[in-house]
């Protein structure tokens, strides 16, 4: 996905390495959770009516969940996230191969073993269609394990050949490689055969400037660990590092063995302390995200000949070119010096110059290879994933890998996600969701569209450029139609340049990540497909993409505690509804803002509406700025990183719930939950909050401080509540109380 979709889904991308497996404690905390299911169900049927036994035993389901979730002896108008979230909260253990765990993580707990059933992933079928059969394929090669095991590092070192070998563990790569080395065509084949993208960041995604047409984007690249603060700060971050060090030690010093070549410590640690250090220069040289906030600041469109001007790196004269050629070539694409390209990454070019004179061409293939080798101990043997153990450990908190079918499943998943999709709705998704969700949108819309009259910072010319804007939005939901239609063979054409083999599950990825990059790289001259589903349907998170103003609702996502047909609307716009308002309002957003109706980046708004923006905003910055989370060493939330999605969190649940006080007007009163003292407006809250209810390892709280968008999840509950009135309304909270602060903050 392009720069400036960075912050276009609702929740994390799952972090989770799996399920633990059952120990006495865990039997113990099931059974615990058994009875306290049984008393609440109890509790439920004593306060239930007889009449409609379907709907009345949906209700009684919905109730007992929330009641289980509760902590009844917290008082909502100090710690609703607390009164919301505690009972779950003492429930659920992080398992140990979990560095997170919250409902999305259970919700996509549950997809997976939906997507290892006989009917999906285990078993083949010889009516299989072709995109079918190659995933259980492809999830079959992974299962494989005794294979995988049997041939060990053989695969690897077979790709380290192709691209040039590893020096640290070569016997002679200063004399038979070096002299005709070329970063240039290393850089390429590291882009275009493994999806690599190592030293600069090449990629080819929407123009934002013009969204019916592709270009090519230079940007500063990621790195090794999850951000720049693990190269420079103290505490985990310190302890993290070393463990990074050590792995890459390791693994350098096994492959050497592998080789028939001594283990030679002093040198291994020589090579790769060498290799940290132009790591960490490059972090250095990178920009902070908090920097990299405004997309519209970001974008510098040159040509191939005024790039070569601007950032002439001193490597044997580094041909940018030649270079991007390089990468091109693999799907037939030429380019010349005239071709148009867009800077993303300009101060990060600025320093590398630099930083590339400083080092050896042995030090930076080592860590080319390196970077290309992480990424594949995960497919190796168990030798090579134990080799991993302590820098996970520091990394992420866990203990245990994950199940091996958990693996596999999340893979497929991930790598043949239409594929996987398809299959998924077949077995789980009723169709008739489709139509209620949309419903839900458009009331959703229409209210943001209304909430724009009660603006004041906001001029008439803006407020009309926004409905304009708010109408064009386009929404996919579920799945795309295609893939459950026999005869159309779009979904086979997909995957029709994949040959997997049940032996070879490491090939099998390289040829994803082949794939994976000619499908990006050859878009470069075509147009802009409108109507291209961004994600798979087999996905719990929601999305908009700023570039096509479309916002995306997958069929994993349309299910309890987010949605049911058979639930009150109360908890459908509570949660679902909040979801839709989010991502509408994303559109509008400190990114959002900055693209016009037709996915365009163009500023429509007048100078009093911009400034005004800001103004609103900055409110949001200081207020979340200045929650501190202790899990992460007493470290505040970044008020900047995660401004987009606490302005989509407030504007999101302020329009659901607006949304439902009007379905209410329209439809009337709905039955009341049994066993909860609760009215339908205060269960509205109560759903949106339990949506987010969740825990953290310390390990993982230091990282997602650093590198999410959104903000820890209890502060994405107190933050919204705390701004909307209407909260603290249903629930008395008292002006000056925690829940209902005299300073609030509202942006749309």
């Amino acid at each position: 996905m392009g720069k400036s979709e960075s912050q276009m889904d609702i929740v994390e991308k799952s972090t989770r390495s799996g399920k633990k497996s059952w120990r006495v404690v865990a039997i113990g905390l099931a059974v615990l959770l058994l009875l306290t299911t049984c008393a609440a169900v109890a509790l439920v049927i004593l306060y239930a009516s007889s009449r409609d036994c379907l709907s009345h035993a949906y209700r009684q389901t919905a109730a007992a969940r929330i009641i289980q979730n509760m902590d009844t002896t917290a008082d909502p108008c100090k710690d609703f996230y607390q009164y919301a979230c505690g009972g779950w909260l003492n429930r659920h253990v992080i398992p140990e191969t979990s560095s997170r765990y919250s409902i999305f993580d259970i919700l996509r707990d549950e997809l997976e073993i939906i997507l290892k059933g006989k009917s999906v992933l285990e078993t083949s079928d010889q009516g299989d269609r072709e995109a079918f059969q190659k995933a259980k394929i492809l999830y079959k090669s992974c299962m494989n394990e005794s294979l995988i095991e049997q041939r060990d590092s053989l695969p690897l070192l077979e790709v380290l050949a192709m691209v040039g070998d590893w020096p640290v563990a070569s016997a002679d790569w200063n004399s038979t490689k070096e002299p005709s080395w070329s970063m240039e065509e290393k850089l390429s084949i590291m882009n275009s055969r493994f999806n690599k993208r190592v030293l600069i960041d090449m990629f080819v995604w929407n123009d934002d400037r013009d969204s019916s047409r592709h270009i090519i984007y230079i940007d500063q690249p990621g790195l090794g660990m999850p951000s720049r603060d693990y190269y420079f700060n103290g505490g985990n971050y310190q302890r993290v590092r070393e463990a990074y060090l050590q792995f890459m030690i390791t693994i350098a010093k096994m492959i050497r063995e592998d080789k028939n070549m001594s283990r030679d410590d002093s040198f291994v640690q020589e090579e790769m302390a060498k290799v940290m250090e132009l790591e960490t220069d490059i972090a250095n040289a990178t920009t902070p995200a908090e920097e990299r906030h405004d997309v519209t600041l970001l974008y510098n469109k040159m040509t191939l000949k005024e790039l070569q001007e601007k950032f002439a790196l001193n490597v044997s004269e580094f041909n940018w070119t030649f270079f991007i050629q390089g990468v091109m070539s693999s799907v037939s694409v030429q380019v010349d010096p005239e071709e148009e390209v867009v800077v993303y990454g300009m101060p990060y070019l600025q320093e590398l110059k630099a930083i590339i004179s400083k080092y050896s061409a042995s030090t930076i293939q080592n860590y080319l290879i390196w970077r290309l080798v992480i990424d594949r101990v995960s497919s190796l043997s168990r030798r090579f994933k134990d080799a991993r153990a302590s820098y996970r450990k520091a990394l992420y908190g866990t203990t245990l890998e994950e199940a091996r079918w958990r693996e596999c499943v999340s893979y497929v998943n991930n790598n043949m996600e239409n594929a996987v999709g398809a299959m998924y709705v077949r077995e789980t998704f009723a169709g008739e969701s489709k139509r209620m969700v949309r419903d839900l949108i458009d009331k959703i819309r229409e209210v943001f569209i209304e909430t724009l009259d009660e603006l004041q910072w906001m001029d008439e010319a803006s407020k009309e450029k926004a409905r304009e804007k708010a109408m064009a939005i386009k929404e996919q939901i579920g799945y795309p139609d295609y893939v459950l239609e026999d005869q159309n063979e779009k979904l086979d054409q997909e995957y029709a340049n994949l040959n997997f083999s049940e032996h070879n599950y490491f090939e099998n990825i390289l040829e994803n990540l082949r794939a994976g990059a000619q499908k990006s790289l050859k878009k470069l001259r075509e147009r802009v497909d409108q109507d291209i589903w961004i994600i798979g349907a087999a996905v719990v998170n929601a999305f908009y993409s700023p570039n096509r103003n479309q916002i995306v609702f997958p069929a994993g996502i349309l299910q309890p505690p987010f949605f049911s047909k058979h639930q009150p609307q109360a908890l459908n716009f509570g949660g679902i509804g909040m979801v839709i308002g989010h991502e509408i309002t994303h559109g509008f957003d400190d990114n959002g803002r900055n693209f016009d109706k037709d996915g365009n980046m163009f500023d429509w708004w007048s100078n009093f509406s911009a400034m005004h923006f800001k103004e609103q905003s900055r409110c949001m910055v200081y207020q979340y700025g200045n929650y501190t989370w202790e899990l992460a060493g007493g470290q505040n939330v970044s008020g900047i990183s995660t401004l987009g999605e606490n302005i989509a969190d407030n504007g999101g649940v302020r329009q659901a719930y607006k949304a439902y006080l009007k379905w209410l007007e329209q439809e009337g009163k709905e039955p009341k939950l049994p066993g909860l003292n609760l009215s339908h407006k205060q269960l509205f809250f109560l759903n949106f909050a339990q949506v987010w209810c969740g825990s953290y390892r310390p390990e993982y709280a230091s990282q997602s401080i650093k590198t999410d968008v959104h903000s820890p999840l209890k502060y994405r509950v107190m933050g919204s509540l705390q701004n909307f009135e209407a909260f603290s309304e249903v629930f008395h909270c008292k002006k000056g109380t925690a829940m209902h602060p005299a300073e609030k903050c509202r942006v749309w």
